[in-house]
């Protein structure tokens, strides 16, 4: 055998790797270090895509709600005439990937339950009829009434749909009387009377998140320019759109025609927020990131204790003509395969876990008991979103790591002295 009867990761340093991985303790071998440097590789790897694929999950849902009530991009038209309004609205409709266009009617009431002792602030949203039935995350989660005379009647009717949290704080059900207390009311002599007017509670809904619950109640927008005296104009016009990612785009081209108006997405409308998860996101990525490294370096103490024990072994190769580069080749195969093939691992079980999270979640639930309270976090199983990206990323660092950390004691391998070696045998 010489050095250059073989081109480098040739068979014989594959075979001759292959062969100090299997082997036995009393070979010199370190079998057990390898399959604890393993497991480290595949438990580190598994729950990093498990952990940022459930975080995925909830920021999935969470901004699902949020966005599901409220649109994509704003137009603020307060104080504009509706006809200009409306050509806003034409010309928005128009633009490719916009899905739905509607006007809205904002205002703060202060809502008073049946005898007058339980009250709330109120977050009051006027929106045509027609827009409601598409706002499915309100119309499609409804928990007690109807839509279905919502919006009817002489300035739209009196009736109002409201969340369920709020309902109950005020104790009240589907048909009952609710009173509105708006500031702006009409101006007197005396100063500004609040407007006060009962509504009739036609619809209640359920959205899933406690402040939206809480605190909204939606209005038929030409009560809503009435009860707040907005007869002549809107507050906001949304637009909603197939991609929101790409909401920063179309409000530039909205801007376009806006008239000068302020135009906003829903990012810098939750900014504060948006920067919260992103940047959770991105320090639970370093931290499990660094455990994955911290288990690729238990390669290390496995490699440093075969290349002590496979001392001799080195000398007779190097004197049969292996090169200090094959040598230390045989042992970064050696100690990298451990890495790559927990990688591997690793990243299978981990998808495989989180595309069945709904299934491991009702096994464990079903031994251990309820694990994942739905009254606390709006959600009845445990959301998981995989990004492959991220799977291929996590899985590219961890393989990274495991060559990296087979480099130091393969490089002292190869610069074993072979006389000093042999010297004792």
């Amino acid at each position: 055998m010489t050095a250059g009867g073989a081109g480098p990761f040739g068979m014989w340093e594959r075979t001759l790797a292959a062969r100090y991985l299997r082997a036995r303790r009393e070979d010199g071998g370190v079998a057990l270090i390898s399959l604890i440097s393993f497991i480290g590789i595949f438990l580190a790897v598994a729950v990093l895509i498990i952990v940022m694929s459930v975080m995925n999950g909830f920021r999935a849902e969470l901004l699902g709600r949020i966005l599901g009530v409220n649109g994509h991009v704003f137009v603020d038209v307060r104080n504009m005439p509706i006809p200009e309004a409306r050509a806003i609205v034409a010309k928005a409709k128009a633009l490719p990937g916009v899905t739905d266009v509607m006007a809205k009617i904002d205002g703060q009431v202060m809502a008073v339950g049946q005898g007058g002792n339980l009250a709330r602030g109120a977050v009051v949203t006027g929106l045509a009829a027609s827009d409601l039935s598409k706002l499915k995350i309100v119309s499609g989660n409804l928990v007690g009434g109807n839509l279905k005379t919502w919006g009817t009647g002489e300035y739209g009717g009196d009736e109002i749909a409201m969340g369920s949290r709020l309902a109950e704080a005020l104790g009240v059900l589907p048909g009952d009387s609710v009173q509105l207390i708006s500031p702006q009311g009409a101006s007197t002599p005396f100063g500004t009377t609040p407007r006060i007017k009962d509504y009739t509670v036609s619809a209640i809904f359920d959205i899933g998140m406690s402040e939206y619950d809480a605190t909204f109640i939606y209005m038929p927008i030409e009560q809503a320019q009435l009860f707040f005296s907005k007869e002549t104009s809107w507050d906001t016009i949304e637009l909603r759109m197939q991609d929101p990612d790409k909401a920063d785009l179309l409000a530039l081209e909205v801007a376009k025609f806006s008239q000068n108006r302020y135009v906003t997405d829903w990012r810098q409308q939750s900014e504060s927020l948006v920067s919260a998860l992103q940047i959770e996101r991105n320090v639970m990525r370093l931290i499990l990131m660094l455990i994955v490294a911290i288990a690729a370096m238990n390669i290390i103490s496995g490699l440093v204790m075969l290349v002590k024990n496979k001392g001799r072994d080195i000398a007779i190769l190097r004197t049969m003509g292996a090169s200090r580069a094959s040598i230390m080749r045989v042992f970064m195969m050696s100690g990298a395969s451990v890495g790559i093939l927990a990688t591997m691992a690793g990243a299978i079980g981990g998808t495989l876990f989180c595309l069945n999270i709904g299934t491991i979640q009702k096994v464990v639930e079903f031994v251990f008991g309820p694990v994942f309270n739905a009254d606390i976090y709006f959600l009845s199983q445990i959301p998981a979103k995989v990004e492959w990206h991220e799977v291929i990323t996590t899985a590219l660092f961890a393989a990274i790591a495991s060559v990296v950390a087979t480099l130091p004691p393969s490089w002292r391998a190869s610069k074993l002295d072979p006389v000093e070696a042999l010297r004792y045998e």
